[in-house]
């Protein structure tokens, strides 16, 4: 990638108008650069229809884009400019790793430089983890990164998050890798039967029958990320094994890779008992989103835990964000429009409870306390 500078002219003033007070030369005077893009094919840096060069064009607002073949034409700020052209010298070494560029690769690469990181959106974003039938699981965001080193790094990790953060889909596949590298012996996969808000009644069928539905989204990502031929002989001799938590119970859970998801749904006790079935040579990955309890009564094991076991050497808490969505564009939005909500009624109940705390507090007419003597007449 060559770009070459040549600054734009600088416009006449018109009479009567006050003399230019600008430097020749500063930042905030447009500038025009091209790059030259090489080695890499341009649809899949610009995407399909141009998408991903309308997402730079979002991400910088004072910076116009032109393409022309392999060439670039960058006209804007000086800073702008620049940081359009790291930006893209980044996807470019994203791509040449094998990395396939998204509308999300391309805003949190933005993002991250602009953040001024010290880790480059190619070493972040180009990180695979496993590949499977053509496809390569990669963390797609910083906060993807972060929760993928962590599980490296720690015995025990808690991946809490809104929905579509990837918590599940991570942790499954730092699973299937484990057992590949033949650093775990099996694989188990769990979590709590409860149903979402809603009553589902009597289900026909034996105990697996009832249950599997419950577990359905385990089995989607796991026959996603190994052969389909391959998952039903490795459930069959035990490798991998799928489970309501209630079967955790009286267990020591010895060179397994354990992904315990939906754990907001777990109470306090079940909690407990989980983590202590950790047994030698063992990780878990705990998974879950503390803004959707289904528990009847709400007290979540995951949100106690939290202060519970905060600060203990091998355990890490790692907290993602609508930053960190990786679904549509909207579920991001969606995402932050319920937590501006939920702060806003949290906000009015706790004006409430302070005005019915004064309320209660402030003596009422003709109460004893009210009550000043009169003076007598003499």
């Amino acid at each position: 990638m060559l770009p070459s500078d040549s600054p734009v002219p600088e416009p006449q003033t018109p009479e009567r108008q006050a003399p230019d007070t600008q430097v020749p030369g500063s930042p905030a005077l447009p500038v025009v650069r091209k790059v030259f893009v090489d080695g890499v094919a341009m649809v899949r840096l610009l995407g399909p229809q141009d998408r991903f060069l309308s997402t730079i064009e979002k991400e910088y607002p004072a910076v116009t884009l032109h393409v022309r073949g392999n060439e670039v034409t960058l006209t804007g700020p000086v800073a702008g400019v620049d940081a359009v052209i790291r930006l893209i010298e980044e996807l470019e070494l994203l791509l040449r790793t094998g990395a396939d560029l998204g509308e999300a690769e391309v805003s949190t690469s933005a993002r991250m430089l602009g953040a001024d990181s010290s880790s480059s959106p190619s070493t972040v974003l180009g990180q695979a983890i496993l590949t499977s039938r053509g496809v390569t699981v990669r963390p797609k965001t910083l906060g993807q990164s972060n929760y993928v080193n962590a599980i490296d790094e720690n015995a025990i990790v808690f991946g809490i998050g809104p929905a579509g953060t990837g918590k599940t889909y991570l942790a499954m596949a730092k699973a299937v890798q484990a057992l590949q590298r033949k650093e775990v012996d099996r694989i188990i996969l769990t979590r709590p039967a409860v149903e979402a808000g809603e009553r589902l009644g009597f289900l026909p069928g034996s105990l697996t029958d009832k249950i599997d539905p419950y577990l359905r989204p385990l089995y989607d990502a796991l026959f996603e990320m190994m052969d389909p031929e391959l998952v039903p002989k490795l459930l069959a001799a035990g490798t991998i094994e799928v489970a309501p938590l209630a079967y955790m119970r009286g267990r020591t859970l010895n060179s397994a890779f354990i992904v315990l998801d939906e754990a907001q749904n777990t109470t306090p006790e079940q909690m407990k008992m989980f983590l202590t079935r950790l047994g030698f040579g063992s990780q878990m990955v705990v998974t879950g989103d503390i803004t959707q309890v289904d528990l009847p009564a709400g007290a979540s094991g995951l949100r106690l835990v939290t202060k519970v076991l905060d600060g203990i050497d091998d355990i890490e808490f790692v907290r993602l964000t609508s930053a960190d969505v990786v679904r549509h564009s909207l579920v991001g939005r969606i995402v932050d429009a319920y937590t501006e909500y939920d702060a806003q009624k949290q906000a009015q109940r706790y004006e409430s409870e302070q005005a019915r705390d004064f309320a209660s507090r402030a003596p009422h007419p003709g109460s004893p306390r009210d009550r000043t003597p009169k003076r007598r007449s003499s």
